[in-house]
């Protein structure tokens, strides 16, 4: 597969920096400036979020913004409408998460090739049973150079973990604690053995720990143990407030102040 997300992790093996951003949210019409702005700021790769209604993995901040999302009218459709140009002036590696019913009702195949058209790098998609990607869903992914990324949590058993490296071909993506969404401002040792063991087993695919990353000492920490790390929630949460989304997204990412 020649995909952005491989060559990013060729070229960058460490202090990679992963921001997810629900589309629509704050505005409807925000999701191609919030790319241009992240990407302007020095952020690696971009997770767009896909609104749902019943955002299950998601924690409060992340459910709300999916909600305002939709009520601002945002749906697959509109979504690929405000990407096909994106590649014009975009060129790090974008990723969408969501959840598998819109996909299903988009239909699969239509939304593959969708996304190579316009050219997304893969898909985040927490509820897709790993059996299930493998038996209906690997062979069209990999004829529209999608990678699938798939999550472990510290409850993963070593077995599944090796499963999950063998059938990936992007990263795989460490939730970093048993929970939903959600910033949290430190990280505990429980967290660090589990990363720790992780990193025992010399597993194939590169990883980025995500999940409760919210500033520079939680993002320092996860790219200790990974090639780097994913923010959701704190980002999603910086967006709020009546400021111009420029000075609101720089401001955020140099909080971060690790981007290199």
């Amino acid at each position: 597969m020649n995909n952005r997300i491989n060559k990013l992790f060729q070229k960058k093996k460490e202090r990679i920096l992963s921001v997810y951003f629900t589309a629509g949210y704050p505005n409807l019409e925000d999701t191609v400036p919030m790319i241009q702005e992240l990407v302007k700021n020095g952020v690696d790769l971009i997770e767009i979020g896909m609104p749902f209604s019943d955002p299950v993995a998601d924690g409060p901040v992340i459910q709300r913004s999916s909600l305002i999302a939709l009520q601002n009218g945002m749906s697959i459709r509109k979504l690929f409408e405000q990407l096909k140009d994106i590649r014009q002036t975009v060129d790090i590696p974008l990723i969408l998460m969501g959840y598998i019913n819109p996909v299903l009702q988009y239909g699969v195949v239509a939304f593959c090739q969708k996304c190579k058209e316009i050219g997304i790098d893969g898909l985040i998609i927490p509820d897709l049973p790993m059996d299930v990607f493998e038996e209906e869903f690997k062979a069209v992914f990999e004829a529209n150079d999608l990678h699938n990324i798939f999550l472990i949590t510290p409850q993963t058993s070593e077995e599944r973990l090796r499963k999950i490296d063998a059938v990936s071909t992007g990263f795989i993506y460490m939730v970093s604690s048993n929970s939903t969404t959600g910033a949290k401002t430190s990280v505990s040792e429980l967290q660090n053995e589990y990363f720790e063991r992780v990193n025992s087993f010399g597993l194939k695919n590169p990883r980025l720990i995500g999940f409760g990353i919210s500033n520079a000492e939680t993002f320092a920490n996860a790219c200790e143990y990974a090639s780097g790390a994913i923010i959701g929630s704190a980002f999603v949460k910086a967006l709020e407030g009546s400021d111009p989304t420029d000075r609101k997204v720089s401001r955020f990412i140099n909080s971060i102040a690790t981007v290199s």
